[in-house]
């Protein structure tokens, strides 16, 4: 790696006399892959290219999302290690840290300390700095950090997830926080005892956090367009439905995302990326309805739900908000918590440069992605959801970095040779 220093204001050319000086900072440092993000699919990505011996740096804050954007109580129904080309930081491994890793489902506080303790130990010298913007350079990219600095990579990969990528109706969009927010931005359900809030959504998000908005205090109304699909027992004990889901189990791969046989088509993400884009979808549609773990259930509570409707109008009332429903029912309610999911627009991530943005084959505002996770601009990879729609609904989880960060790191090795 090279250091190169920090440039002073350049003095204008002759042309330019009069010109306002104009500071450029040059680049201190330069790597062979850049990776931005430090969720499982960033720490993933980071410790199979080092492996592979690439010079490679990362940058963000451990699990930041998971951290921020994930609500305290929550329990993870597919709990899985993050890749790692030797499998010595696995969640078995740190189970043998910290017994709680063994527990299922996994209580989200674990995870991420499972997280941080991958991150310290397969890639201990992660850059906390937030990148700021990536252009394009002579060689490759060069990223703008906080503070000032500039470094040059010949690849970039993009991991930051679900990052700004929540989804909000229309009806809900420009109302102040106070009245609606999304799923995502509460860590801390314990601000809404006492107050009435209303839950749009009927898949694990919206009914989790319908029964943690109840167990803080909350008086909680769901709204959804159809019926809750409940998956899984609602124990492990040997009845008929705890039977009838370890049948399932057995017909199923490891990992089980969707209904049997799809569930076997997702975790093949490399035939998915052969298949039609709109064979793809379909698959993806499909195993990635809105549904709910059935160990919710015995903690439902008082939870009411209004299932069949839709949310037409939305509008302050009062203190609250009052919500006019298709059926002419009107709801008012203190506070809406939005578990409307998320939807994947590359724009939103906010650091690419327009001129790199506007160079990115996307459909949807998710990038077309070659084999190697490589987008339509050469060297600038993307990798975990925004993957989705080119290799399938593995992507969404974090078992997906079991397939994601290898192939990724056998396409930058095979592109160097």
């Amino acid at each position: 790696m090279r250091s190169e220093g920090l440039a002073v204001a350049e003095a204008p050319a002759a042309a330019d006399v009069g010109a306002p000086v104009v500071e450029r900072a040059r680049p201190v440092g330069r790597c062979d892959v850049a990776v931005i993000g430090a969720g499982p699919y960033g720490l993933a990505a980071a410790a199979h290219m080092r492996a592979a011996g690439l010079a490679t740096r990362a940058f963000g804050q451990t699990m930041a999302f998971w951290r921020r954007n994930m609500p305290k109580g929550m329990k993870l129904r597919h709990a899985t290690g993050i890749s790692h080309p030797d499998e010595a930081f696995s969640l078995e491994a740190f189970a043998r840290v910290d017994p709680a890793a063994a527990i299922r489902p996994l209580p989200i506080e674990t995870f991420i300390a499972y997280g941080e303790w991958f991150q310290r130990h397969a890639v201990p010298d992660l850059d906390r700095r937030r990148v700021t913007r990536v252009t394009p350079a002579a060689d490759g990219f060069a990223l703008a950090l906080e503070g000032g600095e500039v470094i040059e990579a010949g690849r970039v990969v993009v991991a930051l997830g679900l990052k700004n990528q929540d989804f909000r109706p229309a009806p809900f969009i420009g109302l102040p926080e106070r009245l609606v927010s999304h799923s995502c931005e509460h860590v801390d359900l314990s601000d809404f005892r006492g107050r009435r809030v209303a839950v749009i959504g009927r898949g694990q998000s919206g009914c989790e956090s319908a029964v943690l908005l109840r167990e803080a205090g909350a008086d909680v109304d769901m709204l959804a367009r159809g019926p809750i699909h409940w998956i899984g027992a609602e124990t492990s004990d040997h009845g008929p439905a705890g039977l009838k889901w370890r049948l399932h189990d057995l017909m199923s791969p490891h990992f089980t995302i969707g209904p049997f046989p799809l569930s076997w088509l997702v975790v093949m993400p490399a035939l998915l990326h052969a298949f039609p884009p709109a064979l793809r979808g379909h698959v993806g549609t499909r195993c990635l309805r809105p549904a709910a773990n059935a160990w919710l259930r015995p903690r439902w509570g008082e939870v009411r739900v209004t299932a069949g409707c839709t949310v037409r109008d939305v509008e302050p009332a009062g203190e609250g908000v009052a919500l006019r429903l298709d059926t002419g029912a009107t709801l008012n309610v203190d506070h809406v918590m939005l578990a409307t999911g998320y939807r994947v627009d590359i724009a939103k991530y906010r650091m690419l440069a327009p001129e790199l943005l506007h160079r990115v084959d996307c459909v949807d505002g998710s990038p077309v992605l070659s084999a190697g996770f490589e987008s339509s601009v050469p060297g600038l990879h993307f990798v975990g959801s925004s993957a989705v729609f080119s290799f399938g609904p593995f992507m969404r989880f974090v078992a997906g970095t079991s397939y994601a960060a290898p192939a990724l790191a056998r396409a930058v090795v095979a592109a160097g040779r």
